[in-house]
């Protein structure tokens, strides 16, 4: 989801109304796309060479979002970015093991698991931040930051991780991340430059385009894995939940251990806890076994709604105390 809320933006009940919707609509699109990919498989299927350019199309929406203040915080609050980024490619890759490990997991489904969990932070993630009232500002950055560094980060922890489960090209990963998620991103940055009153008449189409995008790409995932699903399906789910809700308390404590503001513990956790699951499940169904995508299917539906629930939960609290 290729949508940012700037943290200077005065919140009204029905921009809170919008980003509910957006939060808890988007995964009940994503499911329609699974579904029909599920009963449709034979066709769908024929549609995979169509997943890396249409992850292109999201990245070069998530691009078109981002300004350059977007990446001053580096520089004027550079610890919270830090930590944030750091436990993003910590936190969420030994967590992917730990699940992987504890439930016995099958070497293709581990595999796609831990794929997750390497992957950048989702751009949803932008918005929770604000339905939860955390630092949407802080947020974009640690979203921007990790998905840069992912050409580089992801390859190399997959390889690392995920290697012992079955062979994983690095190399080429690396290479298809920099042409689905690098150039598109700073040709995104380049057209809100270029194109600023065009690009912001975009903007609130975007998110919607983007969910759609991901929507067709779930479709293909699960067409590849159908024959899987029903047998491999719960697991998964189990293990996509306690990735997600593990690795958004741990980003949280983290950042609560450094004695962080409440509003950016909240960013925190959920940018760590919050994967490029779309990302994930393309790479997945390109270099390891159909399977292995079904873990980032299934994220991006989830980390949707765990989402939701964890911003009702601060919001809720905020009227406690407040």
């Amino acid at each position: 989801m290729a949508t940012q809320t700037r943290a200077d933006t005065t919140t009204t009940p029905a921009e809170e109304r919008s980003g509910y919707v957006a939060v808890l609509v988007f995964p009940v699109l994503i499911i329609i796309g699974g579904l029909v990919g599920y009963v449709a498989a034979d066709t769908v299927t024929r549609a995979a060479p169509a997943v890396n350019p249409l992850l292109g199309l999201v990245m070069f929406t998530m691009g078109l979002t981002l300004r350059p203040v977007d990446f001053t915080l580096v520089l004027t609050r550079p610890l919270p970015v830090l930590l944030g980024v750091l436990a993003q490619y910590g936190v969420m890759p030994l967590v992917a093991v730990g699940v992987t490990v504890a439930l016995g997991l099958p070497a293709e489904i581990a595999a796609g698991v831990i794929l997750v969990g390497c992957a950048p932070g989702g751009t949803a993630s932008n918005v929770v931040s604000y339905l939860a009232r955390g630092d949407v500002a802080l947020s974009v950055t640690m979203t921007s930051i990790s998905t840069l560094l992912a050409p580089f980060l992801t390859p190399l922890l997959t390889l690392w991780l995920a290697g012992r489960y079955m062979p994983v090209d690095g190399a080429g990963m690396a290479q298809t991340i920099v042409a689905i998620v690098l150039l598109p991103v700073i040709g995104g940055l380049a057209v809100r430059f270029l194109l600023a009153r065009v690009a912001e008449a975009l903007l609130p189409v975007l998110p919607w385009l983007s969910v759609l995008t991901i929507s067709v790409i779930v479709a293909i995932v699960v067409a590849g894995s159908a024959d899987s699903i029903v047998s491999a399906g719960p697991l998964v789910l189990v293990a996509v939940v306690i990735h997600n809700v593990v690795g958004m308390a741990l980003g949280y404590g983290a950042a609560a251990a450094f004695r962080m503001p409440v509003p950016v513990r909240r960013t925190v956790g959920v940018e760590v806890g919050m994967q490029n699951s779309g990302l994930a499940a393309g790479l997945a169904a390109q270099y390891m076994d159909p399977l292995s995508a079904l873990p980032g299917a299934v994220f991006s539906v989830w980390h949707n709604v765990s989402g939701a629930l964890f911003a009702a939960l601060c919001r809720a609290r905020d009227r406690r105390t407040g």
